[in-house]
């Protein structure tokens, strides 16, 4: 895996890699250098170096500083002369281009690779309001390929009325690595839906999901019954959606309400009080059986996985041990 450095002026360093950890969970192979006022030059690159001796793969390494030019950077780029072959830095860093770093090291294993990569992503999350403060230039389009931008009139079919359901998925962990990245690039959504009535509420945690998605892909977050609301409003009729719920009572709710769900991908259940753990990433309570016996008895399918490479696990079995292990508690 490739090793990242996180390297500023002051404590931005560890700031953002705590930031990056609500996000995307906690990370290996990732160190935070700070260069605080009473510390000179080769303090950095002694901390560099023994950050680069800590990682795993030593031969592919991605520095992300704050500054191009400033001390950090400039430590990075004497030891990066050695290993120009290999290792890579970007300057500029912010939070939507380390989500991206993280999110890429699933998939490609080149400090190279990744520089290219998150670059784009590191620009798209400098935006503005009004949005006649940004140049023309550097306007980042507000609607999907084939959505209309700008708002419609209710009542306006857009494509065949209908929102498209991609991916519909239970993690508890709503937004991160695996679904900003694997899964999306699995099944291609251009937006994802976080439906949660406590996060919809949350500022904070609101604006983190929303800055976590993908280049190309809009996240929005909103409760359940305003899921009911668009999959009702014709003016969708162009959207390909991954749907997120953070527990499966609430997909009841949203079949309830009209949603018309056909297979529910389950992903992973953070264990609580009352909970049983059924296997690596599942833990699952009364309330949670009750709610996947009810999709099951309506038809529903279920795909078991954390990510798209795994194998399919056996909800049944899933659902017999929870059982089991809940009447045993």
């Amino acid at each position: 895996m490739v090793g990242i450095i996180l390297a500023s002026h002051g404590e931005f360093a560890e700031g953002i890699l705590q930031s990056g950890a609500m996000i995307f969970g906690e990370q290996e192979n990732v160190s935070a250098i700070t260069l605080m006022p009473s510390e000179g030059p080769e303090d950095v690159r002694a901390k560099m170096k023994d950050a680069v001796a800590s990682f795993d793969d030593q031969d592919e390494v991605l520095f992300l500083v704050d500054l191009w030019g400033g001390t950090p950077f400039n430590q990075a780029n004497a030891l990066f002369e050695e290993h120009k072959d290999t290792w890579a830095i970007v300057a500029g860093l912010n939070l939507p281009m380390l989500i991206e770093a993280y999110g890429s090291r699933l998939s490609m294993t080149s400090a190279h690779e990744i520089a290219a990569h998150i670059v784009e992503a590191g620009r798209e999350g400098v935006k503005a309001k009004p949005e006649e403060l940004v140049p023309d230039t550097a306007k980042v389009p507000v609607a999907e390929d084939g959505q209309p931008k700008g708002p419609l009139a209710p009542n306006t079919v857009v494509g065949d009325g209908k929102i498209k359901f991609v991916l519909t998925r239970v993690d508890s962990r709503l937004l991160h690595g695996q679904v900003a990245t694997s899964w999306s690039k699995s099944v291609g959504p251009n937006r994802i839906i976080v439906v949660s009535d406590s996060v919809a509420h949350d500022d904070m945690r609101k604006k983190l999901i929303e800055q976590a998605a993908p280049p190309g892909v809009k996240a929005n977050v909103i409760p359940v019954d305003k899921l009911i609301e668009i999959t009702k409003d014709t003016r969708f009729g162009n959207t390909k959606a991954l749907i997120l719920f953070e527990n499966p009572t609430d997909v009841i709710r949203a079949i309830d309400g009209g949603v018309e769900i056909d297979e529910v991908n389950v992903g992973s259940m953070a264990h609580s009080v009352g909970k049983v753990v059924v296997n690596k990433v599942l833990s699952m309570g009364q309330e949670d059986v009750k709610a996947f016996e009810e999709m099951k008895s309506r038809g529903i399918k279920f795909d078991v996985r954390k990510v798209p490479n795994d194998s399919r696990a056996n909800m049944d079995e899933l659902l017999r041990k929870a059982k089991n292990d809940l009447a045993k508690a």
